[in-house]
């Protein structure tokens, strides 16, 4: 481990030098056999090959691993059968990767990364917040970036969920950045989430280490969820990313008039992005055995064999996530006889906004059909 740490220490080795150098080596131990010439032809810093050399960071790479155990962390390293399958799998994995909490639980369950702006909407905080319950609840690890804004509501929407989350920072793991972020760090530890870092210990929050970090949070994910991005944004960068690296990109759809949505919606529009309303959007995109745990089956069906499902089963089912209102309203309705909004307002009793509202809700997540003449009839 030592040869791999002091790697990663080494000034003037980042990601795609290191890259380079484990092609040609094959190890962190094989590079510091190397001779200078063959370190030459890698075309490294001077300063780079010359620390190699001397092993000038092995020894404050000893001191690095005992800091980190004291810590209560740990460090994996690349040839580790315990680092993350899918972010070895892309270009240029971290060859080392701090880890805090428990991150082997967090990272065996599949992952789906929130991002967004760090100046949100309250849209935009909500949506994160129930995305990220939402799926938390159903054995999601949610992977953000935990800055302000909608990382921080996507880490407290799967807090809150009952689920898991990976804080992945642009820090060292001993470091909390923001700083009014230490309870939030410490509820991410307390639920049984992680915190994530390349960075060695006292790296501080400087800007060049974020786009660093936003390869991680889409590396460790199988889809990454945009909520919010103004132009040129780092979430931006992070869907860029995961285009990159073959994963699925969602956006939520924001108002058209707002700076925050201009990203969003240009990656539905522009980039292929799949536009998402609610967590079941989400799980149909991913891979056919994920999906089939997370979305329920289909109503009549028991795994390979059918069978007839009662009105009154059917009627009695209820989906999750709905507030009050929408779960009166949702009772009231029938897959088989359509109710018109003038029976739906003297059976719910609810005033007509509300009973509009909670239609309108029930119609977005798919749960409801809208037909001709203002009748309405369950989908499922």
């Amino acid at each position: 481990m030592r040869d791999w740490v002091a790697l990663n220490m080494t000034p003037g080795i980042g990601p795609r030098a290191a890259a380079k150098l484990l092609e040609r080596f094959g190890s962190a131990a094989a590079v510091y056999r190397a001779t200078r010439a063959e370190l030459e032809k890698v075309r490294l810093l001077p300063e780079a090959v010359d620390s190699i050399i001397a092993r000038d960071t092995h020894d404050r790479a000893e001191g690095e691993i005992e800091a980190v155990r004291k810590l209560g962390g740990d460090i994996l390293i690349l040839d580790d059968g315990v680092y993350p399958a899918l972010l070895r799998e892309i270009y240029d994995p971290p060859i080392t990767l701090y880890v805090k909490g428990a991150w082997s639980e967090c990272l065996d369950q599949p992952c789906v990364a929130i991002v967004g702006s760090r100046r949100c909407s309250t849209y935009g905080q909500n949506s994160a917040s129930m995305l990220a319950r939402d799926l938390a609840q159903r054995g999601m690890t949610i992977v953000s970036g935990f800055a302000r804004g909608i990382d921080a509501a996507a880490h407290r929407g799967a807090i809150e969920g009952g689920g898991r989350t990976v804080a992945v920072v642009g820090t060292g793991i001993d470091q909390v950045y923001p700083r009014d972020h230490k309870k939030l760090a410490d509820e991410v530890l307390a639920s049984g989430g992680a915190i994530v870092s390349q960075f060695p210990l006292t790296t501080p929050p400087v800007s060049e280490n974020f786009p660093y970090r936003n390869r991680i949070i889409s590396g460790l994910s199988l889809g990454v969820i945009v909520v919010e991005a103004a132009e040129n944004s780092g979430s931006l960068i992070t869907a860029r990313l995961a285009i990159e690296q073959n994963r699925e990109v969602f956006a939520v759809p924001g108002n058209i008039t707002s700076r925050n949505s201009f990203g969003t919606n240009y990656l539905i529009k522009g980039a292929g992005a799949k536009l998402i309303q609610q967590w079941q959007d989400v799980a149909a995109e991913l891979p056919p055995q994920i999906a089939a745990k997370l979305l329920p089956p289909p109503l009549g069906h028991v795994g390979d064999k059918k069978k007839e499902t009662s009105l009154a089963d059917q009627l009695s089912f209820v989906p999750q996530g709905l507030t009050g209102f929408e779960q009166s309203v949702f009772k009231l309705l029938s897959p088989d006889n359509p109710a018109h909004i003038d029976k739906l307002v003297n059976q719910s009793r609810l005033a007509i906004p509300d009973l509009t509202a909670a239609l309108l809700t029930l119609e977005m997540r798919d749960l409801v059909r809208a037909l001709p003449g203002k009748c309405f009839v369950r989908k499922m």
